[in-house]
């Protein structure tokens, strides 16, 4: 073979020119700082932001819930980004977010969680930017966001409907049918697996384009167990993402699906038996059992006075739980007992009127009660600071009328006495803590245990050892 080394040579130069050009082309692009979207080679979602590595141990969580059509004026995320600074000085590091999503029309009653389009925006709250800014704005605060997720159905104008038919349940006539007579939605078919990828893709889908860091589960307890455990495996397998998942459900199934909170519904029945009958206070001991059946790994109960739906329904923590001085009595067991604390938008300044369903009617005035806030905060401050009572060992000696306990990890104890009667109670202090001494939690004073305590009405003692 005759080899032309002139002509290889001048090949091997124009090579060279071109690779010269392609490299001053390369450089003069990168001059420009703006990142650019990189291509996930996995077929997911291009990542938005950075995920965030703030994200609480689900023990140590203060979850706060928005409302926004309640929330502001405005009614919208940036209604709710303007007051993160607020949110976050109450000792909070958890937003949940009620559904951004499209809200449904046909049949509609203007639920939130009639649900349209899993993937996009409603734009009576802004847009995805604007949700972005939001949860921007809550990571630069160190506050994790979780977005509401409503798997169980859809709208009846969502697409599915058209595009996928045979993704609903049916009747005996071929009818698509409602859940629990709730006629404005169509019961999603368990059964395909084809709808349940497309569930968790639009999960997926929110992590990566909104960055948000877990989700609450709507009706968790209507969808199998088995379908929850498949949603959370996958979301585990975004090893780039901490995330955090709330079963607003109260089966123990929840837990072994991979769930790290169910909701506290028989809790929060309780405590109101308690303020409206003169219940048992002890009554809460044996929830404190049944409600950590089958948990592991610091799974926690979610425990509340008020959410949207009971706020709506039954009435305000005032309604409820005698007045200020009542609430912050039962938010004091709800934030120290065996369980993570949940603050519904409008609580922390004893808003005295309900948030009513669809939650268009009104919105919260932030000006009122200042001392409420400052109590929440005390409350939720201590909290923030206390390894025994977030993740401590718990030890009951509530009576018929106090709500009182230890809490223990390693050599930090707290103790803790909520009088839940508008009456004055003496407390027979058990004889294993009379006699001991310790510190006022709030203000550091000593305190030497008796044979007894006197609470006044609706009062709450929160001792640390010294």
């Amino acid at each position: 073979m005759k080899i032309d080394f002139l002509k290889d040579a001048k090949i091997m130069s124009r090579l060279s020119l071109l690779l010269m050009f392609w490299m001053i082309l390369s450089c003069s692009k990168n001059a420009d700082s703006t990142p650019k979207p990189i291509p996930n080679p996995t077929g997911e979602p291009t990542q938005y932001g950075t995920p965030f590595t703030g994200v609480p141990d689900k023990r140590d969580a203060s979850i706060y819930q928005v409302n926004m059509r309640s929330f502001s004026a405005t009614r919208d995320f940036k209604g709710v980004t303007n007051r993160l600074d607020n949110i976050k000085a109450l000792g909070i590091n958890v937003i949940y977010l009620m559904p951004i999503y499209p809200v449904g029309q046909q049949k509609s009653v203007n639920s939130p969680y009639c649900v349209k389009d899993y993937k996009a925006v409603g734009t009576e709250f802004g847009s995805l930017t604007g949700l972005r800014a939001l949860i921007d704005g809550a990571h630069s605060r160190n506050m994790a966001v979780i977005l509401d997720f409503v798997a169980n159905h859809t709208s009846w104008d969502n697409a599915w409907i058209t595009t996928n038919p045979n993704w609903y349940l049916h009747d005996t006539k071929g009818n698509i049918v409602s859940p629990n007579g709730w006629s404005d939605v169509a019961q999603l078919d368990f059964t395909n697996q084809d709808m349940r990828l497309s569930l968790i893709k639009a999960m997926k889908f929110w992590v990566y384009t909104a960055n948000c860091d877990g989700f609450r589960c709507d009706y968790t307890d209507g969808p199998p167990v088995d379908f929850w455990k498949q949603a959370i495996d996958t979301l585990k397998n975004i090893t780039t993402h901490k995330l955090l998942m709330l079963a607003e459900g109260s089966r123990s199934g929840n837990y072994s699906a991979g769930f790290d909170y169910n909701f506290g519904f028989n809790f929060f029945g309780v405590l109101k038996g308690i303020f409206s009958s003169n219940a048992s206070v002890s009554q809460i001991d044996n929830l404190n059992t049944s409600d950590n059946t089958g948990t592991s790994g610091g799974q926690q109960m979610i425990r509340y006075t008020t959410n949207h739906d009971v706020n709506s329904s039954d009435g305000t923590p005032l309604d409820l739980f005698g007045g200020k001085t009542g609430s912050m009595a039962a938010f004091v067991v709800v934030a120290y007992m065996n369980s993570v604390p949940f603050i519904y938008n409008g609580q922390e300044v004893a808003t005295p009127i309900r948030l009513t369903f669809p939650f268009t009617s009104t919105t919260i005035d932030w000006t009122i009660n200042p001392d409420v806030t400052t109590e929440y905060t005390k409350i939720l401050t201590f909290r923030n600071t206390s390894t025994a009572i977030r993740r401590g060992a718990l030890t009951s000696y509530s009576s018929n009328d106090v709500c009182a306990f230890s809490k223990t990890s390693d050599t930090e104890t707290a103790l803790v006495f909520s009088n839940l009667r508008n009456a004055t109670i003496n407390y027979t202090v058990p004889a294993t803590l009379s006699g001991t001494i310790w510190k006022d939690a709030f203000d550091g004073t000593a305190i030497t245990l008796g044979s007894k305590v006197s609470l006044q009405p609706y009062s709450y003692m929160v001792l640390k050892n010294k």
